[in-house]
């Protein structure tokens, strides 16, 4: 079978042997981050539909875990906001009925978890990833770059509510941008909103690889390392990538021969690599961040996004 649906195992640094599930078509999100890797947002809506149709998702997970893969977790991700789909409770159900083994994730902008309904659809997982980058309207909005109809101070009522009925674990992230969400009075609005949220664990996280916007800049790592001392007591770890993901089991160097062959022949972009070597665009931007950390790859942004060329 040729999943749609499915994509990986990516190699993941925080969870291993990841199974990626994606809900939403390309860019179907509540947000549109400024850091984005995966692009612009050409759907910013709240409107939760079934993007993708559900029986298809449920035959290809069925094909695939028959198998009885090697997984860390199966992890609902992709290049949009997969609490959006108005099927994932049944795809959490069907996994842990049949599958029980398997663990669940969720990657999330933590947009709709004001509403009640979707966090009583996902308290079935076992681990959730959501992200707060912002406290204030102002950097939310030109941070975040929301659907009109969202308030923040929703998002993170939500958040909190959640955080009180799972019995899971909860990852917290918060992506550092340079004058933006860095400043002092914007940290401490994120460490008082994070207090009342207590997840598990805060993740601090920069700039990888060139966002949606070009002007954005990634944090040196002693700036990271002041800014998790500031949030101390609490739980903070810096998943800001100052160490190689090429160690993750899941990593296939023939996957990175085969990006760096094609573009050696012809620079491309993210997409563009996606759609020629059928890969998912989240599997082909963990090994496009490897590539450039180690230099063996150069980035340049050009009018219809940034292309990357084999040095």
């Amino acid at each position: 079978m040729k999943y749609k649906h499915l994509f990986g195992p990516v190699p993941s640094r925080r969870l291993g042997i990841s199974l990626g599930v994606d809900l939403v078509p390309h860019k179907v999100c509540s947000l549109n981050c400024v850091y984005c890797e995966v692009g612009k947002t050409t759907n910013l809506t709240i409107n939760r539909e079934e993007y993708v149709p559900l029986q298809d998702i449920l035959n290809e997970l069925k094909h695939y875990l028959d198998q009885n893969p090697e997984l860390d977790y199966i992890t609902f991700s992709g290049a949009g906001e997969p609490l959006l789909h108005n099927g994932i409770g049944q795809v959490i159900t069907f996994i842990k009925s049949n599958y029980p083994k398997y663990k669940l994730a969720i990657l999330t902008n933590s947009t709709l978890l004001y509403d009640q309904n979707v966090r009583k659809e996902i308290l079935g997982i076992d681990l959730l990833l959501p992200s707060l980058d912002a406290v204030s309207k102002k950097v939310f909005k030109k941070l975040n770059r929301p659907n009109p109809k969202l308030e923040n101070d929703k998002i993170i009522d939500g958040l909190i509510k959640f955080s009180k009925d799972f019995s899971g674990t909860i990852w917290l992230e918060v992506f550092i941008v340079p004058g933006l969400n860095d400043t002092i009075e914007e940290l401490e609005l994120l460490k008082n909103a994070i207090i009342k949220i207590a997840p598990d664990q805060v993740q601090l996280n920069t700039l990888d690889r060139p966002g949606t916007e070009s002007w954005i800049e990634p944090v040196s790592k002693n700036r990271m390392e002041e800014i998790a001392a500031f949030f101390k007591p609490l739980p903070v770890e810096i998943i800001a990538k100052f160490q190689s993901r090429n160690k993750v089991r899941s990593y296939q160097k023939n996957v990175e021969q085969q990006i760096i062959e094609t573009i050696k022949r012809l620079p491309c972009t993210d997409i563009d690599l996606s759609e020629m070597l059928g890969i998912h665009i989240n599997e082909i931007n963990k090994y496009l961040s490897e590539l450039l950390h180690e230099g063996t790859i150069t980035s340049h942004q050009q009018e219809r996004g940034t292309f990357f060329r084999a040095k």
